[in-house]
């Protein structure tokens, strides 16, 4: 039911779309416009583009902190995707939507990239970890992929080459500026890696332990850790249930933690319920960021990718000593 009015909306923006007229300020025939689905898909663009002769036009459709998996476009994203030289998007179960917006398109020389495919073999399928809140309806038997790929350093390397070779494709002129661009922030990239495998490899607790959802997966066995969590990454359950919550706590005393984790949008209110429970109290709560709640603001304001990452290692530190 929940996908028949996604698309009935779908149906809906599209012919909203179809009779709505661009104003004539927001058109620039000699910029090159990119649109994304995301923050960090867009923050790498821009890092790749950097100092082009060319306008760069970019514009992530998920900017106002709404939720990834139960995003709507509106009739202007539909327009965006439809008249842009560029499309970025993950290409998992939440981006279902985008299937058809591209179909509805009659841009021939729009370039797309679906970051699933760029990373096909390195997805890992969802998974639901021991004490796991169950989803209220079945799954089905197609296997579903981890959505989540951003939150890989290593994954973020590959992705950023697709970026620079189909922006090299549409600006020859600039490609050997975004090769350069590329080499440079794919050494940051590496450099980030580096320190965070470290800091496993250096830090004495090597499960974690999130009363969350648990977005993660990628990076954690990048670096060879175990977690437990209430909830898988694309889970829609917002409560946990008596057993979820016992068994998280008792894990919290089996593996004597000293620190939970949280979403930057946790209320903490499970985090606080699981420690009121386990036998434990000094536990602390640290709050991960998995930038799926970046807005406009947030990038008019020169947060970046890396910076978030960097801000997510200092967490990462304390839940592993």
């Amino acid at each position: 039911m929940k996908q028949i009015l996604k698309y009935l909306l779908f149906v809906f923006m599209t012919v909203s779309a179809g009779c709505a007229q661009k104003p004539a300020e927001e058109t620039d025939t000699g910029s090159l416009r990119i649109v994304t689905t995301l923050f960090p898909y867009n923050d790498w663009v821009a890092a790749i583009t950097e100092n082009t002769g060319t306008p760069v036009q970019t514009r992530f459709l998920l900017n106002s902190g709404s939720d990834l998996h139960s995003f709507q476009p509106s009739a202007s994203d539909i327009a965006a995707i439809s008249e842009c030289d560029l499309f970025i998007y993950t290409g998992g179960e939440s981006d279902e939507w985008t299937e058809d917006a591209l179909r509805q398109s009659s841009n021939e020389n729009r370039i797309v990239i679906n970051l699933m495919d760029v990373l096909k073999d390195h997805l890992k399928e969802e998974e639901m970890k021991e004490g796991m809140q169950e989803e209220d309806h079945e799954h089905e038997e197609e296997t579903e992929f981890d959505e989540h790929v951003w939150l890989s350093l290593r994954n973020a390397q590959l992705c950023c080459e697709a970026i620079e070779e189909a922006l090299s494709s549409l600006l020859s002129d600039e490609s050997s500026l975004f090769k350069e661009n590329l080499e440079n922030y794919v050494r940051q990239l590496q450099q980030l890696d580096a320190s965070y495998a470290e800091t496993v490899q250096n830090g004495s607790v090597h499960t974690l332990l999130f009363a969350d959802r648990f977005p993660f997966r990628y990076m954690i066995e990048d670096y060879g850790l175990d977690y437990y969590a209430a909830f898988a990454g694309c889970s829609a359950e917002a409560e946990a249930s008596f057993e979820t919550i016992r068994f998280l706590a008792e894990k919290c005393d089996e593996l004597q933690l000293k620190n939970i984790l949280v979403l930057e949008s946790s209320d903490r209110r499970l985090a606080d319920t699981i420690i009121n429970t386990a036998v434990q109290k000094d536990i602390n709560i640290l709050e991960l960021n998995s930038l799926q709640s970046m807005t406009q603001k947030d990038a008019d304001q020169g947060i970046t990718y890396l910076q978030i990452m960097e801000n997510n290692l200092e967490i990462l530190k304390k839940a592993v000593n």
